[in-house]
């Protein structure tokens, strides 16, 4: 494999992880300091800044011709996100969720993931599209800002004790230092999608798999990489509503701000290829389906939980290297491995989140 091509792919995942860190630290202080609550900032700046990459790399690949990688991008990291963060992070401790915007937010990520797929079904998602999507990012802020204010105290502390500016760092250097943060921040995202980019379409053309398939793996994988800091750091302190709202909150904001935006800047909008429509999208919607009632149930995700998720996740992967290995571009071929993967592994959550309603309840006398 050509160096430059590994030096692409790494230092464009370097810039655009540590872009997304400064970022976010930056302007999560920054509006701390001008007296937005650390709630409101956990559940709008922290969530939308750590899908800042996927953003960053989308539009990139829009605005240069590379539409299929924008794609497999936002689907790949939405699957990733559920499958492999929630999942480790449920494994590493159960997530118990007490935050009740979740009961909206859950629903709404699974509306979006379907909306996707019906604008997609005439092979493109054009400027009108991406209006109707972006017009949804902002209604929805909007609503959650709103929503905020019926948060119970726990979560409020939560979010205070991880976003709160605790006393310090208030004066005007401190906040000159945070606009440095943010500028920098967006600096390293330009940068490092650019290169990321360019590395993955010489990858694909180097071992003669699709654009689809690379922004569906590695670059998904990486531009996924500061929701999993984040969250796993989260579930490591017990920070468990921050944990699974950045992860909620990342993937609405995927489908509405990153796919929305890349389609407004796109030349021809964004190609939705036979694959994508009769393969990963419909497992996209499957997964999210599948976290609702794990969600609901006892608002817990359990280490079973965790465990069917990360077993999904793997054969999700195995598929779409088989498939792209076989050169699989038959809908209906691609349908039928869908539904052989989506089904058993979804109603195993389903059974698996039952069963934790079961026990909760049998607890609790109910």
């Amino acid at each position: 494999m050509d160096i430059t091509i590994v030096l692409l792919l790494v230092g464009g995942l370097v810039a655009l992880v540590g872009g997304a860190e400064l970022l976010v630290r930056g302007a999560a202080k920054l509006a701390v300091a001008v007296g937005i609550s650390p709630l409101v900032v956990g559940l709008t700046v922290v969530a939308f800044g750590t899908s800042s990459p996927e953003l960053a790399v989308s539009v990139q690949s829009a605005f240069s011709g590379s539409a299929d990688i924008a794609l497999g991008n936002v689907v790949g990291s939405n699957i990733f996100n559920i499958l492999l963060i929630l999942g480790l992070s449920a494994i590493i401790t159960p997530l118990i969720v007490n935050q009740q915007l979740i009961r909206l937010d859950v629903p709404i990520m699974i509306g979006v993931s379907i909306l996707l797929l019906l604008l997609g079904l005439d092979g493109n998602i054009g400027r009108i599209d991406g209006l109707l999507l972006f017009s949804g990012v902002i209604a929805y802020t909007a609503y959650g800002i709103w929503q905020s204010r019926k948060e119970n105290q726990d979560v409020h502390k939560e979010y205070e004790d991880e976003y709160g500016d605790k006393g310090k760092n208030t004066g005007w250097k401190a906040t000159l230092l945070n606009i440095v943060f943010i500028l920098a921040g967006l600096g390293l995202l330009v940068l490092g999608s650019d290169w990321l980019v360019k590395g993955a379409v010489s990858l694909a053309r180097l071992f003669n798999v699709s654009d689809l398939v690379i922004g569906l793996t590695i670059v998904a994988a990486g531009t996924s990489m500061p929701e999993v800091a984040t969250s796993v750091m989260a579930a490591i302190k017990g920070e468990r509503d921050i944990a699974v709202g950045n992860v909620v909150g990342s993937n609405i904001f995927n489908i509405l701000a990153v796919l929305g935006l890349s389609s407004l800047v796109g030349p021809n909008g964004i190609n939705v290829s036979q694959t994508a429509l009769a393969f990963d999208i419909p497992i996209m919607i499957a997964v999210a389906v599948a976290s609702l009632p794990v969600f609901f149930t006892a608002h817990t995700i359990t280490r079973l939980d965790g465990g069917l998720f990360l077993a999904y996740y793997v054969g999700y992967t195995w598929l779409l290297i088989r498939n792209a290995a076989e050169k699989v571009t038959s809908p209906e071929t691609l349908t039928t491995s869908m539904l052989w993967l989506a089904v058993p592994f979804t109603m195993a959550i389903l059974a698996a989140s039952a069963f934790d309603e079961f026990l909760h309840r049998r607890r609790n006398g109910n």
